[in-house]
């Protein structure tokens, strides 16, 4: 597992644009900031040279369904599905009827187009007949080889000096149209834009591994609390029967209890109920659904509720209670968080329960690992009322949850292994992140330096 942590670091510490890379014989300055040098025999000119810049169309209205056929023969490119697209777009979401394909701007396979709203800036080429609208510029009659002019886009260099850094960028088929880009000859252009789609494809095939290998060890690290805490440390230890149809054996010595017998369960605050003239009200911190996600707080966005001062002690958190949401994803659904009173004299909204462990009983942090284990996510998926995209259970539900309840010297031995896995498992992850990191940012750099020509790939491409 190291050695395959440290290919990333490997690559890059590798080659280096503009180091390890051969670099052309002659250069001249274009003086435009952004591209300054160039090969000698490369000219520089504005795109609108090299193709006309239109813009898209779109019929209007937009949410028209006399516009959209499931069955047309055209795609609707929307932002979205740029967005998610790598170099090609291969499907789209939406497809237009005639009459709303006649009204848009048609593409063919192996045109290219550019997102000037949303994610501004995006190049796509479509491997589909597709329709865009006014949301992207495309370039008709190209003389460029536009797997090269994709690169430059995609490079991000253009658009230096178009806007401050982290603004949002402004384009149209002006601006597009008198960017200056570098153009070597039309054969050196397709090897630039071969060289990319190897070097880069072995970087994607890379960054795919280390994305696995982070899924990999997430489920792994799951696999061990869940073991840990349903069956215990000891392999050789005596077992018995749950009760329990997915849980199977538990150690003797363990209590197979319901949540309602080892814990208080506290509903939370519902927002907008009218109080009395006469009741004094007061301010306090208020947690939301969204602040309690999978594995951690994001306490980024408290907001304040005020409620009579004899109702706050009903909703008041204190430190040890073990946080669940009522609804949500079905991977997500009961996630557990112990809250430590990060926020102090914080409340709860009713989406949120705040499940309070008997302290002789039961480890807040022991009931958490139990909650987040295959055996919580089993319990609230199949007792859980459910949507096409959501779950959700009840109190009622919630109490009926199936407890193990071990002696407490071994729930705190098996909590120093859960933490003991954890630290090893969230460093590994870290690594394989870290690399992943490395890896983009070579990525882009080498295309910079290919397209920009502070690297001579030519050879590399033979």
């Amino acid at each position: 597992m190291t050695d395959e942590l440290n290919v990333a670091e490997q690559v890059v510490t590798k080659i280096e644009p503009g180091s390890g890379w051969r670099r052309y014989e002659e250069y001249k300055d274009t003086g435009i900031t952004w591209l300054g040098h160039i090969p000698g025999h490369w000219t520089e000119k504005k795109l609108k040279w090299e193709s006309p810049v239109y813009r898209g169309a779109s019929p209007r209205p937009i949410d028209d369904p006399k516009y959209f056929d499931d069955d047309g023969e055209f795609s609707w490119v929307r932002i979205a599905d740029v967005t998610a697209a790598g170099m090609y777009l291969d499907r789209t979401t939406q497809k237009l009827s005639e009459l709303g394909a006649s009204l848009s701007v048609k593409m063919s396979p192996g045109e290219m187009f550019l997102s000037i709203a949303g994610s501004v800036g995006k190049p796509c080429i479509t491997n589909i007949q597709c329709c865009i609208h006014d949301g992207f510029v495309y370039f008709p009659r190209l003389k460029a080889d536009r797997h090269y002019l994709y690169y430059i886009f995609a490079s991000g260099e253009p658009y230096r000096g178009l806007g401050k850094l982290g603004t949002q960028l402004n384009l149209n088929t002006d601006i597009v149209g008198d960017m200056v880009l570098p153009f070597p000859p039309l054969n050196e252009q397709r090897q630039i834009a071969a060289f990319l789609d190897r070097e880069t494809a072995k970087i994607d095939e890379l960054v795919a591994k280390k994305r696995r290998l982070i899924e990999l060890l997430k489920e792994k690290r799951t696999a061990l609390i869940s073991q840990a805490v349903t069956k215990g440390l000891d392999a050789s230890t005596e077992m018995k029967d749950s009760g329990v149809a997915w849980l199977g054996k538990v150690p003797t010595t363990w209590d197979v209890l319901s949540l309602r017998y080892v814990t208080k369960v506290q509903t939370g605050l519902t927002l907008g109920k009218k109080y009395k003239a006469s009741q004094q009200l007061e301010s306090h911190p208020y947690l939301r659904v969204a602040n309690v996600q999978d594995g951690y707080l994001d306490l980024k966005e408290i907001t304040e509720v005020d409620i009579p001062t004899e109702d706050a002690p009903r909703y008041l958190l204190q430190s040890g209670d073990v946080l669940m949401t009522e609804g949500g994803d079905f991977d997500k659904l009961g996630r557990g968080y112990v809250w430590e009173g990060q926020v102090p004299g914080c409340l709860h909204q009713n989406h949120i329960f705040a499940v309070r462990p008997m302290a002789d009983r039961l480890h807040p942090e022991f009931l958490a690992s139990l909650l987040t284990s295959y055996h919580g996510k089993t319990y609230f998926t199949s007792t859980s009322s459910q949507t096409t995209n959501l779950a959700t259970t009840n109190s009622t539900k919630l109490k009926e949850f199936p407890v193990l309840v071990p002696p407490q010297q071994e729930q705190r031995n098996i909590l120093d292994f859960v933490r003991q896995q954890a630290i090893v498992h969230e460093a590994l992850e870290r690594t394989s992140e870290k690399a992943i990191g490395c890896l983009q940012e070579y990525r882009s750099a080498l295309i910079s330096a290919a397209v920009t020509g502070k690297i001579d790939v030519r050879e590399a491409t033979e």
